[in-house]
């Protein structure tokens, strides 16, 4: 069982996210894990290529 203090609170605990379109990809605060280690807060930021149209590109 997964402690709800460590999951992730972006995606819910699934790891994947959608956009308004109903495209999906992977959730970019726990990437994709759908948890996030005590302590998480200290990662660094990931820069990450978007399309024309602002989709992130994986």
């Amino acid at each position: 069982m997964v402690d709800r203090e460590l999951t992730c609170k972006a995606c819910e605990g699934t790891g994947m996210l959608s956009d308004d379109e109903g495209w999906q990809y992977n959730c970019s605060v726990c990437r994709g894990e759908g948890v996030i280690e005590a302590g998480g807060g200290s990662q660094s930021a990931k820069l990450m290529s978007v399309d024309e149209n602002n989709r992130l590109l994986d």
